[in-house]
């Protein structure tokens, strides 16, 4: 990535983040180029794209402003401590979203699924053609329990942007992320047992508590730098946890990118009770800034955080391939896959492996950031503009997810069964806490490529909002 794109990405996040605010001076072109020691013509460069992307404004003989005609909608507010841990529920409401049919007249919202139309991914796909066609039928046999040598090689090579110096024999691959979490949970803790998770936190994993009959603790979480610290400090003293289970880097559903302290202060807490770290990294490597965050086990000396990931959200999750870095659990993440699923698929996984080693997978995540990271603006831009005023926004710092928070006694499972007649699904908010809070929010994704029929989708749902509104 060149240095004025990296430039426009540090300026870009501060303004979205409300460091510098509509109608603010931005530091002059000399101050820039002293300050990050680059040239002038680099920083010019870095305003132009500032400017094309509506985030900067030149005025003469003044210098680059925020516009003060942009909108931006306020961050969504930090939930209260929880006062227990508490049975998990929301599982109908889960169901209805995942069961939703594919179907063309749906615009679905709700989902987490990336865009897998990208002509990048086409060398993936001769791969996969390729393997099918060898007189061998590698594809068709039994795999390794550990997963394939050669992805498990590659995977371990793709860790090393996140900083973790790990190897192919510290890799099991699993049926997706799924699997990789739902084997690190049942690897360490019992039926009965508690888990902190960050709140609002992804569905999936509670519903895998929920399964395997052990209670969450919920700890609130600020939408811009991640799980509250204290909080869980105080959780850690008041109740015997067994794990903490989070998505630290451009978190679902937030979208945040925990910073790099905090992610170091939260393992010394880990460390301080003696609890091991669930991390789920699926998005860590469609951050927006480069290089992609760190994870909290690229500073784990001792085992204790398990790093759970997989291509659904990079590649395509049809594909159903994912990882785990177990660290001192690794036997006992092995007992569980075999007793759940045993060796996963082997074509994909070598298809995947040949895709890394063509090197394709880089360009494809530069194509797939830029992507989305225009998505999101165009996003927050509709949200802005045909919602009630008032609407609460998250600013994501990478993937493909929106959290909208409405009035505190708005209900959007009431929206969602308002909006699927007229052919458009979200995700409710109450699904993404163990306890059903968050009614009043809702999760949507941006990933497809931005067309009339999408910006058409989140002008209904803000229309059947104001609706709604209308005859409380």
């Amino acid at each position: 990535m060149t240095l004025y794109v990296n430039l426009a990405e540090l300026l870009g996040s501060r303004i979205e983040n409300g460091f510098y605010r509509p109608g603010d001076r931005l530091p002059s072109v000399r101050a820039l180029s002293v300050e990050h020691g680059v040239s002038l013509s680099t920083v010019q460069q870095a305003y132009r794209l500032l400017e094309d992307n509506g985030l900067a404004a030149p005025k003469p003989k003044s210098g680059y402003f925020v516009p003060a005609s942009r909108t931006v909608p306020a961050l969504p507010v930090i939930g209260r401590p929880a006062q227990r841990p508490v049975d998990i529920s929301q599982w109908d409401q889960v169901l209805e979203l995942i069961r939703a049919k594919t179907d063309p007249k749906l615009q679905q919202l709700g989902r987490g699924m990336p865009d897998v139309t990208s002509p990048t991914l086409r060398p993936l796909l001769r791969a996969m053609a390729r393997i099918s066609r060898k007189q061998d039928m590698p594809g068709l046999y039994y795999d390794n329990i550990y997963g394939t040598q050669t992805l498990r090689e590659q995977v371990a090579r793709l860790l090393l942007d996140s900083g973790c110096n790990l190897t192919a024999n510290d890799l099991v691959i699993t049926t997706g992320c799924h699997e990789a979490l739902s084997s690190s949970i049942r690897a360490i803790c019992d039926p009965g047992d508690i888990v902190a998770v960050d709140s609002p936190s992804f569905f999936g994993a509670m519903q895998t508590l929920k399964g395997l009959g052990m209670k969450a603790l919920e700890i609130p979480t600020d939408p811009l730098t991640g799980i509250s610290l204290d909080a869980l400090e105080l959780a850690l003293e008041q109740w015997p946890i067994k794990a903490i289970q989070l998505t630290p880097s451009c978190n679902n559903p937030l979208g945040y990118v925990m910073p790099e302290a905090r992610k170091r202060a939260l393992l010394t807490l880990a460390q301080r009770f003696d609890v091991a770290i669930i991390e789920d990294d699926v998005y860590g490597d469609l951050s927006y800034t480069y290089p992609r965050p760190r994870t909290i086990k690229s500073f784990d000396e001792d085992g204790r955080v398990l790093l759970c990931s997989s291509f659904s959200k990079t590649l395509a999750p049809g594909l159903r391939i994912g990882w785990v870095a177990p660290g001192r659990y690794l036997e006992r993440v092995l007992h569980m896959k075999y007793i759940s699923t045993g060796s996963t698929a082997p074509q994909p996984q070598l298809a995947i492996a040949e895709f890394l080693q063509g090197g394709h997978y880089e360009p494809h995540l530069r194509r797939m950031r830029s992507q989305y990271q225009r998505s999101r603006d165009l996003m927050i831009d509709w949200v802005a503009r045909y919602f009630p005023a008032g609407t609460r926004v998250s600013r994501p710092q990478g993937s493909f997810m929106l959290w909208v928070e409405l009035a505190e006694d708005f209900d959007t499972q009431r929206l969602n069964r308002a909006l699927l007649p007229q052919g458009v699904q979200i995700a409710v908010g109450s699904i993404f806490s163990a306890s059903g809070k968050y009614r009043n929010c809702l999760r949507m994704n941006y990933a497809a490529k931005p067309t009339a029929d999408v910006e058409a989708a989140v002008r209904k749902v803000g229309e059947t909002i104001s609706q709604l509104i209308a005859q409380q």
